[in-house]
């Protein structure tokens, strides 16, 4: 998002897009105004919500990649090398989320929900920082990073398990050390040729973190509780996403389309910025603290 000027609330319409980067105490009173006559919201959070915990994102704040796109589900269920790699590098990056706390935009959240203003959270995030924040209402859409699936005959298990298996087979790969990478990876670049990944324990298929991959589809079921969710609020509040993503982006055409108004807090480009009411270019965990005090 862009930057802008200092302007009172009584001057501000809801209805006009606010391009500028904002102070906290002027964007939160924007955001209580807009929480006051919407007080029933749904939320939609992404990646800028977590950036505060130490887990890297994947965009600039004009919504492009920074770095290559996530493993893509097609290439992670049709190549061993692809899992090879993605499982050799996922041994340094994976701590990162595994060790990660949440930090106060989560609890603020946590507490709007708690003053009856979220009716349900929605995260594309897969880090479960929410829910150890005290949000109660919350629909992970992209699934969870913490815990893993067989692909063959739904095995399920808590990932660390999986991780501490990948290192007895592959010990050398405790001496390993890289830049972390958003998602549980890393910059590893090494020959993972001679990787030896861990199975399912049950039928021997394919184990895959219980989270949507790139390419991948989200479960019906879950866009359709979040969907019910958005019809029943009074507004939709986006938190830290670029909505570049379609899974996300998605909610924004349909509150459009049932005239929900839409408010976005996030640090640039979004790709709904010429469908919301209210958008606010500020720094999430003090707009939403000021918020909360505000309220």
């Amino acid at each position: 998002m862009s930057l802008s000027t200092l302007s009172s609330l009584s001057s501000v319409d809801e209805n006009a897009v606010v391009e500028s980067e904002l102070p906290a105490q002027v964007a939160a009173e924007r955001l209580v105004h807009f929480i006051r006559r919407h007080p029933r919201l749904t939320v939609l959070t992404g990646a800028g919500v977590s950036t505060d915990s130490g887990i890297p994102d994947y965009r600039d704040r004009n919504g492009q990649w920074k770095r290559k796109p996530p493993v893509d589900h097609r290439e992670f269920m049709a190549s061993a090398a692809t899992r090879q790699r993605y499982w050799g590098r996922a041994l340094i990056g994976w701590p990162v989320i595994r060790n990660s706390a949440p930090n106060p935009a989560h609890a603020h959240l946590a507490e709007l929900e708690r003053r009856g203003h979220i009716h349900l959270l929605i995260t594309q995030n897969v880090d479960r920082l929410h829910q150890r924040a005290g949000s109660e209402r919350v629909i992970d859409l992209h699934g969870r990073a913490d815990e893993i699936r067989c692909m063959g005959c739904d095995y399920r298990a808590m990932r660390q398990v999986v991780h501490d298996r990948n290192y007895e087979l592959n010990p050398e790969f405790r001496l390993y050390t890289a830049e972390t990478a958003p998602d549980g990876d890393a910059d590893l670049e090494v020959d993972f040729s001679g990787f030896r990944v861990a199975d399912c324990p049950d039928c021997s298929g394919i184990l895959k973190p219980d989270v949507v991959f790139f390419g991948d589809n989200v479960p019906k079921d879950r866009v359709q509780l979040a969907m019910d969710a958005l019809r029943e609020s009074d507004g939709l509040l986006v938190v830290g996403s670029s909505l570049m993503v379609y899974s996300g982006f998605r909610f924004c055409r349909y509150a459009k389309e049932w005239g929900k108004p839409m408010a976005t807090l996030n640090f640039g480009t979004t790709r709904a910025d010429d469908l919301v009411d209210l958008k606010l270019s500020a720094g999430i965990g003090a707009t939403l603290e000021r918020t909360l005090q505000l309220l």
